[in-house]
């Protein structure tokens, strides 16, 4: 194998023994003009009707070809040789086959007009089982290329000749797991592509019987599917939910996996999370029937069998998931509990409240931790949480944390302690928790002054039970970050002033004024209210 590949090893260790990009393309521009001279058919010879030259061996064409592709993914244009590629694809030797497809993929687009004559040979790989060489062992070879270039090229004539051979291929019983994969995330391609491909209600009971599919990695395959096809028509897939609910009861209940598909002791993680993310497209799922303002009761066990089941699964993910020594462990743990933790967050109101609480005393746990992505993550998904009606308290509890978190190195963290502070504030809490931004305005950096500056203007607005303490306060962020305090902002303290004779607000405001601007360097904000 190394001496028949010596001329493609050469020319590759020509290229990265280059000592400037001008040699680099004199080497590239060489070997361009060289292949195209061996594509040419020379003298009396003449090109077979596909425009292949039919004097080159097996070894020269795909030697030829694999140079062209390595030249394509170093960033040059190829913009020859299609008919050569083609005449790999259409080989019926597994090796020129497979060079053919991936040349096929890489230099191929969908708009190409040498695709409508590949057409016909890629739906017959696709339709015929069997290895192209006729050798057992390798019995779905062709078909697992077929499905990898129709998903990678995905033109409007491809998907429009072969999409009901993918379809057919992905619902056969008698495809392989490797390829019934393969069909599910080239089948997923294409409806990204052209999203009203597959009517929703009438493959909705197909999908329903692969989801029954016992082998996980092609359930993981086709919950990408469902996925992509659940978030463009959500209604139409809503009747799958029980048999999500069943597959992750299985997971996390029974730790059904087969071995190979666990992952440090953790059955399909991946798998999990997609689950999960489908069950996100239904936030009144857990609802009765009838409303989403429901509760989990007796009726509505009743009315929807798989709550129950439900609500357990949540409940293990989030009482259940332990701490661990291995970060790849506690990588997948924690993805799979914050999606856990979402999914509550879109339960809303309608969820079980004993869930919402575990939830928030989760997240209390992750954003006092070293780890900046969970602490990252754990203010982000509470501060959704914290929008749900009934958890305000339960978010209070944790706003020293906070605080604390509004001080750290990382910014990210800093933007995200700042959006649930934003989010928790209220007549209770809000002279402490704007005077502590105002403190940390000074400090902060510069590329998250103004998202400050907005924030807190518009907290001591809406939460002022003392309009002398919202104007000592727009006058304090215009002393320390003039700059970032916008136009709307020193207009709405004029504003409430002006509209406010009664009382000594206009007189207050008029001294604490004189005061700011007495100084000989003021910010000329001050000098403009």
């Amino acid at each position: 194998m190394a001496s028949q590949a010596r001329g493609l090893q050469n020319f590759i260790s020509d290229l990265r023994n280059a000592k400037s990009k001008d040699e680099e393309v004199k080497r590239v521009e060489k070997e361009l003009a060289n292949i195209r001279k061996k594509f040419t058919a020379g003298g009396s010879a003449k090109l077979n009707a596909d425009g292949s030259n039919p004097s080159l061996s097996s070894y020269q064409r795909k030697k030829y070809v694999w140079k062209l592709v390595y030249i394509h993914v170093l960033g040059y244009e190829v913009d020859f040789g299609h008919s050569e590629v083609l005449a790999l694809v259409r080989s019926n030797k597994n090796g020129e086959k497979q060079v053919g497809y991936v040349a096929l993929s890489l230099l191929l687009r969908g708009g190409d007009p040498a695709i409508g004559g590949i057409i016909n040979t890629i739906k017959k790989d696709l339709t015929t089982p069997g290895s192209p060489s006729g050798k057992s062992g390798e019995p779905d070879i062709a078909q697992a290329l077929a499905l990898c270039s129709i998903a990678n090229i995905s033109g409007l004539e491809l998907i429009q000749s072969l999409h009901v051979e993918v379809q057919h291929i992905l619902l056969s019983k008698s495809s392989t797991p490797c390829v019934r994969k393969k069909a599910a995330l080239c089948l997923l391609r294409l409806v990204r592509t052209s999203p009203d491909l597959v009517a929703g209600r009438e493959f909705a009971p197909h999908v329903a019987q692969l989801l029954q599919d016992r082998h996980l990695g092609v359930l993981t395959s086709i919950m990408s599917l469902l996925n992509g096809l659940a978030s463009q028509h959500t209604d139409e897939y809503e009747t799958l939910i029980p048999y999500v609910v069943h597959i992750l009861g299985m997971l996390v209940l029974k730790k059904a996996c087969a071995r190979e598909y666990l992952y440090y002791r953790t059955p399909s993680p991946w798998l999990q999370i997609k689950l999960l993310k489908f069950l996100q497209l239904y936030p009144h799922a857990i609802a009765p029937d009838g409303g989403a303002n429901g509760s989990t009761d007796g009726a509505t066990a009743q009315a929807k069998p798989y709550v129950s089941q439900l609500t357990s699964v949540v409940s293990k993910i989030l009482t259940k998931t332990d701490v661990s020594d291995s970060i790849n462990k506690s990588n997948a743990d924690h993805a799979i509990l914050f999606e856990a933790v979402n999914l509550i967050v879109c339960w809303g109101p309608s969820g079980p409240v004993q869930l919402r609480d575990g939830a928030m005393k989760l997240l209390g746990k992750f954003i006092s931790v070293r780890e900046p992505n969970i602490r990252y993550l754990g203010l982000m998904t509470m501060a959704r949480l914290a929008q749900i009606e009934g958890s305000a308290e339960g978010v209070k509890k944790h706003q020293a944390t906070v605080l604390v978190s509004l001080k750290d190195a990382d910014i990210s963290v800093r933007r995200r302690a700042l959006d649930l502070l934003f989010v928790m504030c209220d007549t209770d809490n809000a002279e402490r928790i704007v005077d502590e931004l105002v403190a940390h305005l000074a400090l902060a950096d510069a590329a998250i002054r103004e998202e400050m500056v907005l924030k807190i203007a518009i907290l001591a607005e809406k939460y002022a039970t003392d309009l002398r303490w919202y104007v000592d306060t727009i006058l304090k962020l215009i002393s320390i970050s003039g700059d970032h305090v916008s136009d709307p902002i020193w207009h709405r303290v004029v504003q409430i002033v002006t509209n406010h004779p009664q009382g000594d607000l206009q007189g207050y405001a008029s001294a604490t004024l004189l005061v700011a601007v007495s100084p000989r360097r003021c910010h000329e904000t001050a000098v403009r209210v």
